[in-house]
């Protein structure tokens, strides 16, 4: 290919016939090509070339690097998949997955500066190809909006493209050569003679300002100038304008810090509230979000309303971010709906459960306390007790009956200090008052019999008062 007249590339199973040239770097030359090879389809690919003649021994090891990553590991939607390698006399292709939206570089040259939704979006699935690469001990080493590619121009989906300058590098371990582009290069490769994976990190936080704010923080006329800035121990000021959320912001001050020590950890970078990887948009999550919905409806359906709510709003963590994420306006607003309805019905089941918890409040205590011993053991043996107490009591026979008010009384008090909801608290406090009040009363009924009447002297329970 380094004739531009020729148009097939014609190897093993591919008969590539390049339509246009898509980007030109120091050791090779990206076309956009149609693989005429296949039975079922045409299939359109990338081709990046590589001359032999320009190889040296720095670029057949990234070369190495870029095809084993590829081939063996690196299979993730927003990385850029390789679909095979082929070499001749005088080149090397790989052939790689077409990316008809272009990179995010040329996005942000179109539009100046993106909004935060959009920088968020992007963000999140670049975070989610990151997150792949720590898993495999992976650093990119060359993050920067040009190696960010995008799927298609309308709805496109982030690819992350070139692993040439890519190491392993497991957590802990150290690098010492010269890697990346300087105006994304973390201070350290440098400042200092070593660094590791968190040198992906500041070069996140560096896409991301010059994605929000049009340009990078060490934007420059020429290298020596871009160098003096980076090599000033100077910190990054966060532009006021245009205005951006204090995640946003958390997030920017976080990864652009100048020591590595200082900055954001790969685990805080995942979890961080303006990325929220769990709950980003995804097929995975849209089938959670379903099954979600799914269980909160049978838990309604069998009044289980607090498990039914909390379900209907978990579900919704993970609908809101997909309907934000829909290009289609019809199947946005097909969700919508549903998502509307969803909301609607938790409101609904909280409604209900006021209402009920108005009326609990307002409930007898003695009602509330008969219901209370239906599902109460203890509470269920005390109002047994007290129902043989007041028996006694209408038979006069009061010594009997004070000691059964006693003995519900016992099992009573406890229960108090167990109970934590407020209006049965409320209930067994009442009657336990009830029951002392009438013990006292029963002991002044039994001190005024007649001796013969009144076997016993003593009687238990005498320093109770009502509560």
């Amino acid at each position: 290919m380094a004739n531009p007249a020729v148009q097939f590339i014609t190897l093993d199973k591919f008969k590539l016939r390049v339509t246009e040239k898509l980007g030109q770097g120091s050791f090779a030359t990206v076309y956009k090509a149609v693989n005429q090879g296949r039975h079922d389809a045409p299939e359109v690919v990338a081709v990046k070339c590589m001359s032999k003649k320009s190889f040296n021994k720095v670029t057949v090891e990234r070369l190495l690097t870029e095809i084993t990553l590829m081939k063996e590991e690196l299979k993730h939607p927003h990385i850029v998949q390789m679909v095979d390698f082929l070499w001749d006399d005088q080149m090397v292709y790989i052939i790689m997955e077409y990316c008809s939206g272009g990179d995010l570089f040329s996005l942000i040259q179109k539009y100046r500066m993106l909004n935060e939704d959009t920088a968020r979006k992007f963000l999140q699935q670049l975070a989610s190809a990151l997150k792949f690469l720590r898993e495999k001990n992976v650093v990119h080493m060359d993050l920067k909006p040009q190696n960010i590619l995008l799927s298609s121009e309308h709805n496109p989906c982030l690819k992350l493209a070139d692993f040439g300058m890519a190491q392993n590098l497991n957590t802990g371990d150290h690098a010492d050569s010269f890697r990346g582009s300087p105006l994304y290069m973390a201070p350290e490769i440098f400042l200092a003679d070593h660094y590791d994976a968190k040198v992906d990190l500041w070069s996140v936080g560096v896409i991301l300002y010059e994605t929000l704010f049009g340009h990078a923080p060490y934007s420059s006329r020429t290298t020596d100038e871009l160098i003096v800035k980076i090599r000033q121990d100077v910190p990054i000021i966060i532009p006021q304008r245009p205005p951006v959320s204090c995640s946003c912001r958390d997030l920017l001050n976080g990864l652009l810090q100048r020591e590595p020590d200082k900055r954001m950890s790969f685990d805080k970078f995942f979890t961080h509230p303006f990325i929220d990887l769990e709950h980003m948009p995804s097929a995975e999550n849209l089938s959670k979000a379903v099954s979600l919905v799914k269980s909160a409806i049978i838990k309604d359906s069998e009044g289980r309303y607090v498990a039914a709510i909390n379900l209907y709003c978990e579900s919704l963590e993970y609908f809101i971010p997909i309907v934000k994420n829909e290009y289609d306006a019809s199947k946005r607003e097909e969700l919508r709906r549903k998502v509307q309805q969803y909301m609607s019905r938790a409101e609904q089941l909280k409604g209900i459960l006021k209402q009920k918890a108005q009326q609990k409040a307002q409930q007898k205590p003695e009602k509330l306390l008969e219901e209370m011993a239906v599902e109460s053991q203890p509470i269920r043996a005390a109002m047994q007790l007290a129902y043989e107490a007041k028996l006694c009591d209408l038979q006069q026979d009061f010594n009997k009956a004070l000691k059964l008010y006693e003995a519900s009384i016992e099992k009573l008090f406890p229960l108090v200090e167990e109970e934590k909801d407020a209006s049965r608290k409320k209930a067994i406090t009442s009657e336990i008052n009830l029951f002392l009040a009438r013990a006292e009363e029963l002991k002044t009924l039994i001190r005024e019999l007649p001796a013969e009447q009144n076997p016993e002297s003593s009687l238990p329970f005498s320093k109770c008062r009502p509560m």
